[in-house]
């Protein structure tokens, strides 16, 4: 009976119908019906092998792209975060940035109106010291009103803030002759020449020159500096009353001694009379002429005086200058130094018939 069921599977005609079913029937040979089988039996034998194994690394490819996905996720989500977190610094920082930019911009026009400000006060300031010193500029000149400077005890304070004064704007002339013309009738220039005028007046009184003598060296020191410091033609009114007050100065045997133990009196006098100004050349001779009137200091001085000393210029001052008091001057210190320059010859002779 299963055998009859089973040939009438398979013997009957593509597309056939029983009466009892819908079911289709192809026609096979026994031989190829055997092939089939087996191939069918190797492939259930085979196929959950093979399916398991490629199943089972798809699972891990699956399971470690996950994991990457996973963690690539993660590291975006983080670097987001910290993508926010600087941009929110960035404003922070943007918002700082610009307040203080305003507030720079506040403290710059503060700045600039105080600049203007203390421009303002320094010109009034530097008026009123040049007003008032000229003043006493010209008060000083009556001996009485020195003498009522030294007894008020105010005027050592008032030598030391000269001094210091008269520093302060030498040392700025190099520069500011540099970058801009120099106005000798500003009020700065006014107020440093009555300073020194002022010097000069007190040393011109007897009293005055005794306490610059002796309780004035640091000024003394400061005004020889500073005519070493100052170039040639550079604001010679004011070389010339600082000359004046070493000169005055001079008069007293002991402020004498003191200027001409000065290492750099002698070179600053030979400077000075190669300057172009004839004034300045005038008084520098002055000043040789006070040291040439000791003995004492030239003994002192002795051979100093005499090596580098400039003959041929004052010579030359005394003959050919169209100044009359500078070319008396020139003579008169030629006179001065001709025993000097006997002794010196003399002197050279016989050394030159020494034996020994």
């Amino acid at each position: 009976m299963s055998t009859t069921t089973d040939a009438k599977l398979f013997t009957s005609k593509k597309g056939e119908k029983e009466s009892g079913g819908g079911d289709g029937f192809v026609r096979l040979r026994r031989r190829d019906l055997d092939r089939l089988t087996t191939e069918v039996m190797q492939l259930r034998d085979f196929l959950p092998r093979v399916v398991n194994r490629e199943l089972l690394e798809a699972l891990n490819k699956a399971r470690s792209a996950d994991t990457v996905k996973e963690r690539l996720v993660q590291e975006q989500e983080q670097l987001r975060q910290e993508c926010q977190h600087l941009r929110s610094r960035l404003e922070a920082a943007q918002s700082e940035c610009q307040k203080e930019r305003e507030e720079k911009l506040v403290l710059r026009e503060q700045l600039w109106e105080s600049r203007e400000q203390l421009q303002q006060q320094a010109e009034f300031c530097t008026e009123l010291g040049a007003g008032a010193c000229t003043l006493l500029w010209s008060a000083s000149s009556r001996e009485e009103a020195v003498k009522d400077l030294l007894a008020d005890a105010k005027l050592q304070s008032f030598l030391g803030v000269a001094g210091q004064t008269l520093e302060s704007f030498v040392k700025s002339l190099d520069s500011e002759a540099k970058t801009q013309p120099q106005d000798y009738n500003s009020h700065e220039h006014q107020f440093v020449l009555a300073l020194a005028g002022v010097i000069t007046n007190v040393a011109a009184v007897t009293s005055g020159r005794d306490f610059l003598s002796s309780s004035a060296h640091i000024l003394l020191d400061t005004l020889m500096q500073l005519l070493e410091l100052m170039k040639p033609g550079v604001f010679p009114k004011l070389k010339v009353l600082m000359l004046m007050s070493l000169y005055n100065v001079s008069i007293s045997v002991k402020g004498l001694k003191y200027i001409s133990e000065s290492p750099g009196l002698l070179p600053l006098l030979w400077n000075l009379l190669e300057d172009g100004d004839q004034e300045v050349v005038l008084h520098g001779l002055r000043l040789l002429q006070s040291l040439l009137l000791e003995e004492e200091v030239v003994a002192m001085l002795g051979p100093a005086l005499l090596e580098p000393l400039p003959l041929e210029r004052i010579r030359q001052l005394g003959s050919s200058s169209q100044h009359t008091s500078l070319r008396q001057t020139a003579l008169e210190t030629l006179e001065d130094l001709e025993p000097l320059l006997t002794a010196s010859r003399q002197h050279h002779t016989y050394n030159g018939y020494w034996v020994t």
